[in-house]
């Protein structure tokens, strides 16, 4: 029972004693006095523990929002970002000189190791986060190639576009949107790769980022496609 509800009762049973007492020629008027002061109290501090709760449920909303921020920015202060906003440049710079359309798996060679990029259409369904046949065979591949070289942290960085999430199924599963949709894909690329490969454990590290680290502007549905992955940054 919470505290406002327990003040509730007392102050039902007080105001039903102060009544008795009214109406009760046995009572002094002292004694009917004191049952009126100490309703009086109890109603006051109902209001004041609805006054803390209303409080401390806006201060929550503040704390939820300050986290979705910290999400949505991708932790810029971290050292580990910044570096790899410098690989986004860099894949950004490969993918423009391509010249020609990506295919569902890219590997591109960068400043300290390669990113493998996976395009979500052979890994998920739309607004799901259960691997596809076709993605768990080319992750167990990626797998394979990675143990087979020297390499460091392993970053799987899960990505979508900016349409929000929108389907009731959808949202009652990802209630935070493209944030937890992402994070979630990057959790069951990281957990194929494990899988595979045990020895990767404990090199993997997960990240979502939502629609926050596009390679394009969402402007098109073939942007948007593009926008749609999952990254694997090997650190050589």
């Amino acid at each position: 029972m919470t505290s406002m509800q327990g003040g509730t009762r007392i102050l039902g049973g007080l105001s039903a004693l102060f009544a008795v007492l009214t109406m009760s020629s046995c009572a002094s008027q002292q004694e009917v006095q004191d049952a009126y002061d100490l309703a009086k109290r109890y109603e006051r501090e109902k209001y004041d523990l609805a006054a803390i709760n209303a409080r401390l449920l806006s201060q929550n909303g503040e704390l939820e929002a300050q986290l979705r921020e910290q999400l949505i920015n991708g932790l810029d202060g971290n050292p580990v970002n910044a570096a790899w906003r410098d690989r986004l440049d860099e894949l950004q710079g490969a993918i423009g000189a391509l010249n020609r359309p990506l295919q569902d798996v890219e590997r591109f060679d960068v400043e300290g190791g390669y990113v493998v990029m996976v395009q979500d259409k052979i890994l998920f369904e739309s607004g799901k986060a259960e691997l596809a046949q076709e993605g768990r065979t080319a992750l167990a591949e990626i797998a394979q190639q990675i143990k087979a070289t020297t390499h460091k942290t392993i970053f799987v960085r899960g990505h979508t576009d900016s349409d929000p999430v929108k389907k009731p199924a959808t949202l009652e599963r990802f209630p935070h949107g493209n944030i937890q949709l992402s994070a979630e894909r990057a959790v069951a690329v990281a957990a194929l790769l494990i899988e595979t490969e045990p020895t990767l454990e404990n090199d993997v590290r997960v990240m979502g980022f939502g629609p926050h680290d596009p390679l394009k502007k969402n402007d098109s549905a073939a942007n948007k496609r593009l926008n749609r992955r999952v990254e694997i940054f090997v650190q050589d």
